[in-house]
Parts: structure tokens; sequence; C-alpha cells
């Protein structure tokens, strides 16, 4: 999702590279390659940087770039602007890293399991992800590394400094920064993602007037509600709102149509959706909502049409995405 970043080296342990070769062909992730990782943190690292200069390693050679940026998969809500940060920060320095104030002090206890001293909180800070340095000044300091260094150590700054002489700038990192380390840190990490996707809704309505008033009043509804940002637009393959707001990865879609059973409709915007660059991780919503306003209206649906809807939702919810359908009669 960041454009300039020119190639990603996901290094994984040797039982996971045939998983995570799936994950990176299922959902068509590009500029990736997976490289085997060592049995330390420090190890894996080498490992990442050393397709870039040796090609006895890693049988072919990406071009080697300026700055390199090394960041944890458990930290996944890291911005662009903090990486942009770094690397800029980088450029100029050599190395970079982010950094968020303690939220425990730091004691030392004794060798008879009694407090030992304390660090005054305020001098320190806690090092996070990502860090960002010069290629050749990494590179540099983990070929000088003792293996004491790459088992035992973990703090990439560090290096740069023992080996290279190279002092860190260090950048105020966000609140978003958290590492994903505990089975309650998942439920947290899952809630902060459905809060975000939550935050966009697209209500799609035709062209007629009774249509066009609910496409109008949901949005206003939807707002006194929740934080959401609704947009009301046709359903057209050549609609470029449509387009861009897709593209944009908005995720919860709202059909308002006069249709019976509008399945036709939601075709075309799952076919819209898988043409786009949208990556399905999370699921996406739609919901057809039937507005009958008829004088004749029924709830009454025959088994076929049933059937139709329910085959449909099952093969849409095997690509992650999940239709919903909502009959109103109203008179």
């Amino acid at each position: 999702r960041i454009s300039w970043i020119s190639d990603i080296i996901v290094v994984v342990s040797p039982e996971n590279i045939e998983t995570m070769k799936t994950i990176i062909e299922k959902y068509g992730h590009k500029r990736v390659t997976v490289v085997e990782g060592g049995i330390t943190r420090h190890r894996s690292i080498f490992n990442g940087l050393k397709i870039f200069a040796e090609n006895e390693f890693s049988g072919h050679l990406l071009q080697k770039p300026e700055v390199v940026v090394i960041h944890d998969a458990v930290r996944p809500f890291v911005e662009e602007d903090i990486v942009s940060k770094v690397v800029m920060a980088a450029k100029e320095h050599g190395a970079a890293g982010a950094i968020r104030p303690l939220v425990s002090t730091v004691i030392a206890s004794a060798a008879d399991g009694c407090l030992d001293h304390s660090l005054e909180r305020a001098r320190y800070r806690a090092s996070e992800m990502p860090q960002a340095f010069l290629f050749d000044i990494i590179y540099e300091a983990y070929q000088q590394c003792t293996d004491y260094d790459l088992d035992y150590g973990t703090e990439c700054l560090h290096l740069a400094l023992k080996y290279c002489k190279t002092n860190a700038k260090l950048v105020e990192g966000t609140a978003d920064l958290w590492k994903v380390t505990y089975k309650r840190d998942l439920y947290a990490a899952e809630s902060i993602v459905k809060d975000n996707l939550s935050q966009q809704v697209c209500v799609i309505t035709t062209g007629k007037e009774s249509l066009a008033q609910v496409g109008f009043l949901l949005p206003e509804s939807l707002k006194n509600q929740i934080k959401v940002e609704a947009i009301s637009v046709s359903l057209s393959k050549n609609d470029s709102r449509l387009q861009n707001i897709i593209s944009g990865q908005c995720y919860n879609f709202v059909c308002v149509n006069d249709k019976r059973y509008a399945i036709q409709e939601i075709q075309e915007l799952v076919d819209m959706l898988e043409k786009s660059n949208i990556p399905l991780l999370c699921p996406v919503v739609l919901i057809s909502v039937h507005l009958d306003i008829s004088e004749n209206n029924s709830f009454s649906i025959g088994m076929e049409d049933l059937t139709t809807i329910k085959k449909f939702a099952r093969e849409t919810k095997k690509k992650n995405i999940l239709v919903y359908g909502l009959l109103i009669q109203y008179k």
C-alpha cells in the first residue's frame, strides 16, 4: 500500500514458507520475495539483507536500495507517515528508529529476588519499529556481528552504532505501533480493523425519485448514529465515482432498488470488486435493500427465487464477500 517502496522481503521460518507463498499468490501481493529466516531475530534480518548483496545466498539479486526499512509483522497498523519520517531521517543520519514513551517503570532485581534499582522512566524510551538505515551501513554492521550478537542481540540501532559509529536519529512514533504479542492482542487488533472498515459506507441507488430520497435520508441517518462517510451513486460500471470509491478500499455497500430480486445489480458490483485491486483480507459487506412501494405488495418469496439468492450468497462468501438482503414494504 506504500507505492514508493520498491521491494518487500518477508522473512519467515522454514516450515511456513509455502504457507506464505500461498498467501502472496492468493491475495495478489506484488514486489514480495520470501526468504528463509534464521533461529534468532538478527540472523533472520541478516538473511533478508543478503538477498540484495549475495547471489550465492538468494539465487538472484534484487537492486540494492539506498535505504532499507526493517519492520515487525507483529506491528500491523504502522502508518505511511511514520515510515516516511524514519526513511528521511535515515537518509540524513544513516540510521533512524521510532520510539514511544515507556508506559511502565523498568526495574532491576538482585540475585536474591529483591529490588536492586529502578530506572527514571522520564529519561528512557521504548524502541519500536519501523527502523530505517542506509543499506551499506546496516549491511556492514551485520557482516561484522559476532555469533553472540546474532544469537542474543535484538536492537538493530545498536549494531549500527557499535560497528559503524552511526548514531541513530530517534523519531517519535504514534500509539498504533503496539505489538500483537498475546492472545488478547488478537481481539484488540480485530476490533481496530473492524472499526476502520466501518468508517465508510457507499449507498447505491437508481435514479427514481423515491429511491433517490432514500439514498439521501439513509446517509443522514447513519451519520447521526455512527462515524460514517456515506456516498450516493448510481450502480454503473462506467461510473467514475463508484470506481474511485472501490479503489479507495470501501468495504461496505448498501444497494437500494425497487426490483424484487436485484441479483444482477449485486453481481455487477461483485464483478467490479473482483476486478479492482482492493485486498479482500477483510470481508466486504453488500446489503441489497428492496423498497416495495407497490399497491399490491406482498412479502411472499418463491422457493426458486429464495434458492437463487441463497446460492449466490454462498458463492460470494467463498470470496470473502458477504451478501445480505432486506425487503421493506412501504405505503
